[in-house]
């Protein structure tokens, strides 16, 4: 102690000689009168609210592992099921306030709307030019429309900081989750405002946000509060840039280059092997002694999805119900080992062989102009009763699936038209965004298909939101409400 306090004294009378000139200075604190100022600076501003949108394990909220919007709730679907860890807890619907994985996604992601919100002030006190401005601020709108939007599907309404809150960090300021129609106002106010700003779609840098895009988040914001006619119009608005088209080839686009080269992707997250943003499915659907390039097989699909296609849907192909293994023995569901007990392995994109780690260069397809079609089709439907248009363009889907046109007259009644939609979605969009979790909920079916698919007993109403942590609901300090079920 003797020769510590010898070392500490000459240090505290450096400090004390040295300072008494000197200013503090907070660097937390970005000055608008120095950053920024040029295109560059705006641009990486804009690429940091990009960041939490991408693919990665440790932070990106589209991860394609099980730390991903995509893994986990389709997991809770008929699409995926797991037979340990989160994956069944998730496919049981058994997930609790303590069950991490399930409660991160708020945890880890919310704060980043505030420093969105933070990030557009910035710009908008700059001294750039209002065109970089305006470019700027529509792209952090687009992707705070975004993060709100998946984070209110997933917990329903949660805390959106004010800007003047955001501004006095060292006041202690608890805040209370919105209220639904709050939440939506805030939603929709960024994803209309980012689309009048945004690029048309054929403007639009491959990989980055697009007028179309925007609408798009907008129609999934609009069926989920069944609001129809804004549905349509939203539909409507997109068909009518005449950007996208159906692909014939509906597996090419989740082709080592697919995405890229598509007519009918409305956005994509690039990926790559050096995991700036990582697509890890192979490695999480293909087991180790899987053909040219095993992975960790932490997930299947399910017999009962599997048998839900029609023989010759071309969509069903992805689904893996047989394969030789590098141990020589030819697994199907007759011989299925602890591979295929359960169901197939769903790879839906190229198995990329020639990858050299775990990740690969297949892009992470976000939304497809398949599901303008659909939509419409459900917002027809059910603004009223299945019209023939509405059965058009759910057929039109069908043709390039390779099956055949479904009549009208057998599906005149809206419950058996909803049903259909909801199969074609279901088909459609398997291993995508996961939204097909939120179909499930808007038809009032996604206890019901828990129950009869895995025959749950931990399911129940609640279940159709996500836990908030303890930690969430503690820092609220009593104005912060858990979601009803978990107390």
């Amino acid at each position: 102690m003797r020769h510590l306090k010898l070392l500490i004294l000459p240090l505290i009378l450096l400090f004390n000689s040295c300072t008494k000139d000197l200013k503090p200075i907070d660097y937390s604190e970005i000055n608008p009168n120095i950053f920024p100022k040029s295109a560059a600076d705006l641009d990486a501003m804009v690429n940091a609210c990009y960041y939490p949108l991408r693919g990665a394990w440790f932070d990106g909220i589209f991860s394609t592992s099980e730390r991903g919007v995509m893994f986990l709730s389709d997991a809770t679907t008929e699409i995926l099921y797991g037979k340990y860890g989160d994956q069944q807890t998730a496919s049981l619907q058994n997930f609790r306030p303590t069950d991490e994985l399930f409660t991160r996604y708020y945890d880890d992601f919310y704060n980043k709307i505030s420093r969105m919100t933070s990030t557009i002030d910035l710009i908008q006190r700059s001294t750039v030019s209002d065109d970089l401005k305006k470019r700027a601020i529509a792209q952090v709108r687009c992707a705070r429309g975004l993060l709100a939007y998946t984070l209110f599907d997933l917990y329903g309404p949660i805390v959106v900081a004010p800007l003047e809150i955001l501004n006095n960090p060292l006041q202690e300021a608890p805040l209370a989750r919105l209220t639904n129609a709050e939440m939506v106002a805030f939603i929709e106010a960024d994803l209309e405002a980012a689309a009048t700003d945004l690029p048309a779609p054929q403007d639009a840098e491959y990989g980055r946000f697009n007028k179309a895009l925007a609408k798009m988040i907008d129609i999934r914001l609009n069926l989920h509060e069944k609001n129809w006619a804004k549905v349509t119009a939203l539909s409507n608005d997109i068909i009518g840039y005449n950007a996208y088209s159906l692909d014939v080839n509906y597996k090419a686009m989740w082709d080592l280059e697919g995405a890229k080269a598509s007519r009918e992707v409305i956005w994509a997250i690039p990926c790559d092997y050096a995991g700036t943003s990582e697509n890890q499915w192979q490695l999480m659907v293909l087991p180790a002694n899987y053909p040219g390039k095993g992975g960790f097989g932490t997930i299947t699909s399910t017999w009962w999805f599997y048998d839900r296609f029609e023989a010759n849907d071309k969509r069903k192909e992805m689904l893996i119900a047989e394969y030789t293994g590098t141990d020589g023995i030819t697994y199907t569901r007759a011989n299925p080992g602890d591979i295929l007990d359960k169901g197939p392995l769903p790879l839906k994109i190229n198995p990329d062989v020639d990858r050299t780690t775990g990740l690969t260069t297949v892009d992470i397809v976000m939304y497809r102009y398949a599901d303008v079609l659909l939509s419409k089709a459900e917002a027809l439907a059910n603004a009223g009763a299945p019209t023939a248009e509405a059965m058009e363009l759910v057929n039109v889907v069908r043709r390039r699936a390779g099956l055949p046109d479904k009549q009208l007259s057998d599906y005149s009644s809206l419950a058996a038209f909803n049903d259909l939609i909801l199969l074609e979605r279901s088909h459609e969009f398997w291993c995508e965004n996961g939204q097909y979790r939120a179909d499930l909920i808007r038809h009032g079916k996604f206890i019901s298909r828990c129950q009869v698919v895995t025959q749950s007993t931990f399911t129940g109403p609640n279940k159709v939101l996500y836990p908030f942590s303890l930690k969430a609901v503690s820092e609220g300090k009593g104005k912060f409400i858990q979601n009803p079920g978990y107390n």
